[in-house]
């Protein structure tokens, strides 16, 4: 079995610290759920209820598009579960795409993750964070911006502080916004008075028509749910072997869609089909029908918490492909350091953090700090988040050979519909924003740079004597395990 020149196989009980330090399986399948659940339960389950339901004819079209994006989700889960059980690794899709599709798309992808994907989603939270912290406790003109800067940076500290600090951060605020989700359930399903349902005209006039209104509802949907991919960047530090990664994914999917569904549910009971799709706070809106205003300023803690919970996930899970960057490109090796005592990659936390800081900048400079980062991040996303599709293709052709602990059922149909979805998601985040979109497009292709740089020093791929002269950098064809 050939190893990988950023891997180095060692006993359970070695010694691993300085730049060979390597993850250790630390976390248990319960740890990884509340990661995944945390990234896709955030900020957006309180805010595009209201715009799916603009584009729905009716309560039931609400909950059929709900249904149907954790369907795809659940296609898509399935598709990474295959690959992450198949070749755990921190890089998750960069290691993937390395695989299947070469080294030059991957070092673009992990030029991504490093400067437009995490570090995007990052800032966008943060503005989140910030818009609703500052009803709480105004901090001046600046207020969003300063709440922004302040997740990042102690978000990010106790990251630093450990992988078990981390987790246990993570684990805490899961909780806290499910229990709270949970509490906007109850409200809507068994406290708020009931709205009549409307005559089927009124239904239809309420929400929008035809394919486009669909396809502009399923855009909100899938956003929504998105994120559950970040699992893949920790299957090296699971426990409990490759079928933990599968159980993580699926669990977390089951769980999220059931929570989904059912707020939809008390949304539309405590609020109606059209009122969800004239209000702008729809989960704040339900509360405040229940309990008064200080329901309304109930569920601004929640929205903050559930910030918070996106925010640690999306910076502990984001470090892990900065790290599996340094450990192949030579230009970046500070990030491939591994700090043993803290059990993360130090270094790449806090690169992360700096550009992360950066964009939350930038964001206060437009004052459309939530918009300006949406449109930055999203076409970058789905454009690679389609290239980990046709890697499965890829990989199940070039290595039919390799033990698959899990299988994606009804291959190759089910991949095929996954990266149709993304397509089209793709198409959709060019199509419908602004010039942020373009900005992160830019920021991709800058990316171009320090890869005919690398190449220029060398002329070729690095060998590393330590792999046995094998190429550190990995342009060409990948190699077989």
């Amino acid at each position: 079995m050939t190893r990988e020149p950023y891997q180095r196989e060692g006993q359970p009980g070695e010694a691993r610290s300085g730049p060979a330090a390597l993850p250790l399986p630390s976390l248990r399948v319960v740890d990884a759920v509340a990661l995944v659940v945390g990234i896709v339960v955030g900020a957006g389950i309180f805010r595009t209820p209201s715009l799916v339901a603009q584009n729905a004819t009716g309560p039931a079209a609400v909950l059929l598009l709900w249904g149907l994006g954790g369907l795809v989700s659940l296609i898509g889960a399935m598709c990474y579960a295959e690959l992450a059980s198949t070749w755990p690794h921190a890089g998750g899709d960069y290691h993937y795409l390395r695989r299947a599709l070469g080294g030059s798309l991957a070092f673009l992808f992990a030029w991504a993750r490093l400067t437009v994907i995490p570090t995007g989603s990052i800032a966008l939270l943060g503005f989140i964070f910030g818009d609703y912290a500052s009803q709480l406790l105004p901090l001046g003109e600046h207020s969003s911006a300063l709440y922004a800067a302040l997740t990042v940076v102690v978000l990010t500290g106790l990251n630093v502080a450990g992988i078990q600090l981390g987790k246990w951060t993570q684990n805490l605020l899961t909780v806290a916004v499910v229990a709270g989700l949970g509490l906007v359930i109850i409200a809507g399903l068994f406290l708020a008075p009931a709205i009549p349902a409307p005559a089927p005209a009124a239904a239809v006039a309420s929400g929008g028509t035809g394919h486009a209104a669909w396809g502009l509802a399923m855009v909100f949907v899938l956003l929504t749910y998105g994120g559950w991919n970040e699992a893949a960047y920790i299957s090296s530090e699971l426990r409990g072997g490759r079928r933990s990664i599968v159980s993580a994914l699926l669990w977390s999917m089951v769980a999220v869609t059931g929570l989904y569904l059912l707020a939809n549910a008390a949304y539309l009971r405590g609020l109606g089909s059209a009122g969800m799709g004239q209000s702008e706070a729809v989960a704040a809106d339900l509360m405040q029908r229940v309990a008064g205003p200080s329901g309304a300023q109930l569920i601004s803690l929640l929205i903050c918490a559930a910030v918070l919970t996106s925010s640690n996930a999306t910076i502990l899970m984001g470090s892990r492909t900065h790290y599996a960057m340094g450990r192949d490109f030579p230009l970046f090796s500070p990030l491939g350091r591994w700090n043993a005592r803290a059990g993360a990659p130090v270094n790449a936390l806090l690169v992360q953090g700096a550009i992360a800081l950066a964009l939350v900048g930038v964001g206060s400079i437009t004052r459309r700090g939530f918009e300006t980062m949406v449109e930055y991040t999203a076409p970058v996303f789905w454009f690679f988040f389609l290239l980990t599709g046709v890697s499965l293709l890829v990989l199940r052709r070039r290595e039919p050979h390799v033990a698959r602990p899990f299988r994606v059922p009804l291959y190759p149909l089910t991949p095929l519909l996954f990266c149709a979805s993304c397509a089209y998601l793709l198409y959709s985040s060019l199509a419908y924003t602004g010039a942020g979109a373009l900005v992160g497009v830019a920021v991709l292709a800058s990316g171009l740079i320090p890869l005919a740089l690398m190449r220029r020093r060398t002329g070729h791929p690095r060998s590393n004597p330590s792999n046995g002269g094998r190429k550190s950098w990995g342009f060409g064809r990948p190699r077989s395990v």
